[in-house]
C-alpha cells in the first residue's frame, strides 16, 4: 500500500505545490483547506474544513479513516494586514486559532503516533516573519514567532525518536493569494513583483524535509534578512516592516 500524506492549506500556493511533490513521490493524498481547490493532483481526496478549531482538526483526522499518517505538511495559515487597533477581533482571533491552536492540536495528534512507532515526517510552514515585529501585520508575525519557536522546542522534545523528522519551512514573501486575502494589496510587500514562486518555496521545504533538516529559510534574500534580524533591534525591525506593510505604501 502506498504511503499516506495529509497536506493542509492545500487549495493554492505553497500547500498545493507541496501536494504535487507528495503525489509525484507516490503518496496517497488527503488535502485540506477552507478555500476552493484548484489544480488538484490526480487521485487526491479533498476536504473543505476550517482548521482553526478542534472540531475542524478532528474532522480532518476522521477523514483519514484510521490510516497511518506517514507524512504531514502542516501548511494551513491565515494572514491579516492593517493596523491592529482597526482590526475586527473575530478576524485576528481566527489568525491565532488557525496558525497556533489548530496547528498545535494537529501536530500533537500526528506526532504522538509517529513518535510511538518512531517513523514519520512532518513539515511545518513557519515564516521568517516570526523573526520580525510586524507593524501592520502584528498578529500574523506574532503567530509565526510562536510557530518557529514551538517547532524548535518540539524538535528537542522528540530528539530521541530518530526515525521522525520534523522540519520548519520558513518562507519570506511568496507569490500566493496570501496578501489579497489579508487585505494587503495596497502595500509595498503585497504588490512586490519579486516575491518568491511558491513552487520554489515548496521544493526547498520538501528537499529539507527529505534530507532530515531541522529548518530551512527559503530564498537567498530571505536567508540574509533572517540573519540580519537576529542582530537588529526590534524598534528598527518594526519600522522596516512598517515601510513594507503599511496601507498606502504600494507603488503606483
Amino acid at each position: 500500500m502506498a504511503k499516506f500524506a495529509i497536506v493542509t492549506g492545500a487549495s493554492t500556493g505553497i500547500g498545493l505545490e507541496l501536494a504535487k511533490l507528495a503525489a509525484a513521490d507516490g503518496y496517497d493524498l488527503l488535502l485540506a483547506a477552507d478555500t476552493p481547490f484548484t489544480d488538484v493532483p490526480s487521485g487526491a481526496r479533498t476536504l473543505d474544513v476550517d482548521l482553526s478549531t478542534f472540531e475542524g482538526v478532528d474532522k480532518l483526522l476522521a477523514e483519514a479513516g484510521g490510516r497511518q499518517i506517514d507524512l504531514l505538511c502542516a501548511n494551513a495559515g491565515h494572514g491579516l494586514g492593517r493596523a491592529f487597533l482597526d482590526q475586527d477581533p473575530a478576524e485576528w482571533k481566527h489568525v491565532v486559532d488557525t496558525n497556533i491552536v489548530g496547528t498545535g492540536y494537529l501536530l500533537q495528534h500526528v506526532l504522538k503516533q509517529m513518535v510511538a512507532r518512531n517513523d514519520g515526517k512532518v513539515l511545518v510552514t513557519g515564516s521568517i516573519a516570526g523573526y520580525i515585529p510586524g507593524a501592520f501585520q502584528a498578529v500574523y508575525n506574532g503567530s509565526k514567532a510562536f510557530v518557529d519557536s514551538f517547532v524548535a522546542a518540539l524538535q528537542n522534545e522528540i530528539k530521541e525518536s530518530d526515525g521522525v523528522t520534523l522540519t520548519n519551512l520558513m518562507p519570506g514573501p511568496t507569490d500566493t493569494e496570501f496578501f489579497e486575502r489579508g487585505d494587503m494589496m495596497d502595500t509595498s510587500v503585497g504588490t512586490d513583483p519579486k516575491k518568491e514562486d511558491p513552487a520554489d518555496t515548496a521544493k526547498n521545504g520538501w528537499d529539507a524535509l527529505m534530507s532530515g533538516k531541522a529548518s530551512v529559510v527559503s530564498g537567498v534574500k530571505n536567508k540574509i534578512q533572517s540573519a540580519v534580524a537576529n542582530v537588529t533591534p526590534n524598534a528598527i525591525l518594526a519600522e522596516q516592516h512598517r515601510k513594507m506593510a503599511e496601507p498606502g505604501t504600494a507603488e503606483d
